[in-house]
């Protein structure tokens, strides 16, 4: 079997998260191949960040695929007639909801995570690499359900059945996701540690001016992150010094 044991797939933004996860896999010793994509989110400007930090590590691999979730709509990350929530995180009490336990938020973008592995775990047949590292986290996230434990163990078990390589036993393909049961602060303090480019990540869901809004779910969770954390934010925010 022909296989290069060392290649892993990381579904990367060029956020937080995905940056540290991308850190993650190549300490781990693999060899990463990025996968970042466009799909008409409002937030378009990451692109460009992950860009950045792709330069940042000096890695020759990135892929970006382009998506039209534009079509589908349904998030406020794609269709401009949706607004993002802002001050909807509050401080000291966490996520602000409805009364409703199962509140999903409106940027929630439908099936994303499902669609982007999807994607990742056709690269990574194609590649020949059994890892596919995903940088989702459920404990300090907006409340998604395609960030659960339950569910990226059950893509797992997908990956190996709906696979050429995996029905064969050519490859035993697995989801990581290093970052799932941590606190936005212990991933900031995770990244800060082993040395992940922080003040190149982008968080925001809706930038003004090419600036961090600093007031969605993304800002609240990183800001709050980085305090707990007694690390420096160093990400500019609209309308602040």
């Amino acid at each position: 079997m022909d296989k290069e044991k060392n290649k892993a797939v990381v579904l990367f933004s060029g956020g937080l998260d995905s940056t540290t996860t991308l850190k993650i896999a190549i300490d781990e010793g693999f060899e990463p191949i990025p996968v970042t994509f466009f799909y008409n989110q409002r937030h378009k400007i990451e692109i460009e960040h992950a860009k950045d930090i792709i330069k940042f590590f000096n890695l020759k691999k990135h892929i970006i695929i382009n998506l039209d979730f534009g079509a589908v709509k349904g998030s406020a990350l794609t269709d401009d007639a949706l607004s993002v929530p802002k001050n909807r995180i509050d401080k000291n009490d966490g996520i602000k909801t409805t009364g409703n336990d199962t509140y999903i938020p409106v940027t929630y973008v439908p099936a994303r995570n499902t669609i982007f592995l999807s994607y990742a775990l056709a690269v990574a047949e194609v590649r020949k690499a059994s890892d596919i590292f995903i940088g989702a986290n459920y404990i300090d996230y907006s409340g998604y359900p395609d960030c659960r434990p339950e569910y990226l163990t059950a893509f797992e078990k997908t990956a190996n059945l709906a696979t050429k390589a995996g029905a064969t036993g050519e490859i035993s393909f697995k989801i990581k996701a290093p970052l799932l049961k941590l606190t936005k602060k212990d991933i900031i303090v995770k990244a800060f540690e082993i040395g992940a480019p922080l003040e190149l990540t982008h968080s925001c869901y809706d930038p003004v001016e090419g600036l961090a809004c600093g007031v969605c779910d993304s800002c609240i969770l990183r800001r709050r992150g980085f305090a707990e954390a007694g690390i420096n934010d160093p990400t500019k925010y609209y309308g602040s010094d």
